[in-house]
């Protein structure tokens, strides 16, 4: 079995996993002001307790979105600069397929409704059947009203969407499912088996919103980066 490094930072809660075979470790953490300030030191912590180095990894794999527009830009920053250093492939992991996967194994949910809040009154949403004890996608991710999901049957639904949307989701679900680095490690290991890795040079964040998405801040960082380059 692969040893697979995980960084999630698609929400309010940054993630960092260490999959060893069977055995997974984590790390979390709540209220910083940037992911990015947390993600190196609880990498390092894990590498640390494993008695590993990052060159013994085999490959980096991140939380490639569809969420927080910073924090999935931060994810795969990260994985990319690992991956350059420990010359590892990096392997990406759509934030809802992880999700999906959690309900599973903590709820026995055989059909999962994964709704994310998107902010903006929108829902970054998918559904999913389990085959081999994998989330295959039946509707894929999209972007969409809260309104506007449209599932199909009774799947068991979980995610932030449903509260912060909770008049078009009544029958409600399991709101505490949210993407983590230990869900992004174990689809990362099949992943990584099955050959579906990317170089580092060649990791992208997964976008389904355009640029209205961009903070008024980032905006001015681009326009900085453009007249610099000009």
């Amino acid at each position: 079995m692969p040893n697979i490094l995980a960084i999630e930072t698609s929400s309010e809660t940054a993630s960092c996993a260490l999959l060893r075979g069977d055995a997974v470790i984590s790390r979390v953490s709540n209220g910083v002001r940037t992911h990015s300030q947390s993600v190196l030191p609880m990498i390092q912590e894990l590498l640390a307790e494993a008695g590993i180095t990052l060159q013994e990894c085999d490959a980096v794999a991140y939380g490639s979105g569809p969420g927080s527009f910073t924090g999935v830009r931060t994810a795969c920053g990260v994985a990319q600069g690992l991956a350059f250093g420990g010359k590892l492939p990096a392997v990406p992991v759509v934030t809802l397929d992880a999700m999906a996967l959690a309900c599973h194994r903590q709820h026995g949910a055989a059909e999962v409704l994964v709704v994310l809040d998107a902010r903006m009154g929108e829902v970054y949403w998918a559904q999913y059947q389990f085959e081999d004890g994998q989330p295959v996608a039946v509707l894929p991710p999209v972007l969409s009203a809260p309104g506007d999901v449209q599932a199909q049957g009774s799947p068991v639904a979980c995610g932030n969407g449903l509260t912060a949307y909770a008049e078009a989701f009544p029958a409600g679900g399991y709101a505490e499912v949210m993407p983590h680095a230990e869900q992004i490690a174990q689809l990362a290991a099949v992943a990584f088996a099955a050959g579906r890795t990317v170089a580092a040079a060649d990791a992208q964040p997964l976008y389904l919103r355009n640029k209205v998405a961009y903070t008024q801040a980032e905006r001015r960082e681009m326009a900085a980066t453009k007249e610099a380059g000009a």
